[in-house]
């Protein structure tokens, strides 16, 4: 119960950074404006109304909604999986968690303005991948955790039989 405590810690760690960084820079920068701090980064105010890459982000205003409740659903479902877990399954814990704050994250900006604080802006010369934040960068990680921990999982010793993994 302990390790479930700790690991819901880990999400709420994830959405207080990514509030607070969305914070600063709605006060810092105004809206779409950049300022580059490396040749491949900057930063930049903006406001997505879709999901990753600003997918469905021209569907007329239904997205909301929709994104709403698939956070709320999928929220649900980390929890009781994290719940669930076995208390050696490290990795799986942590990607969940870290899908959980993010999305947790994104929810609170979706349901606060109707859309998602994007402000990390990385580019290679004027090719600029879709600005994100850090409740972005979480789920991207966790969803990485959860993949490698599937796959090692699987992997099996073909002389012995026996899977390799938790």
């Amino acid at each position: 119960m302990l390790r479930f405590f700790g690991w819901l810690g880990l999400a709420a760690a994830v959405v207080l950074f990514d509030q607070l960084t969305k914070a600063w820079v709605v006060s810092a920068l105004p809206l779409r404006r950049r300022i580059d701090l490396a040749p491949f980064f900057g930063l930049t105010h903006v406001h997505n109304t879709g999901a990753a890459f600003s997918f469905l982000s021209d569907a007329g205003g239904w997205q909301r909604w929709f994104f709403l409740g698939l956070a709320l659903v999928a929220s649900v479902v980390i929890v009781v999986w994290l719940r669930r877990l076995p208390g050696d399954a490290y990795r799986e814990a942590a990607g969940l968690s870290l899908v959980l704050g993010g999305a947790l994250g994104n929810f609170i900006d979706r349901l606060r303005y109707g859309y998602v604080i994007d402000f990390l802006d990385f580019h290679l010369g004027r090719w600029h991948w879709p600005a994100f934040n850090l409740a972005d960068t979480a789920i991207s990680l966790g969803v990485v955790l959860l993949v490698w921990e599937a796959l090692r999982g699987r992997e099996s010793d073909t002389v012995t039989g026996e899977r390799h993994g938790r």
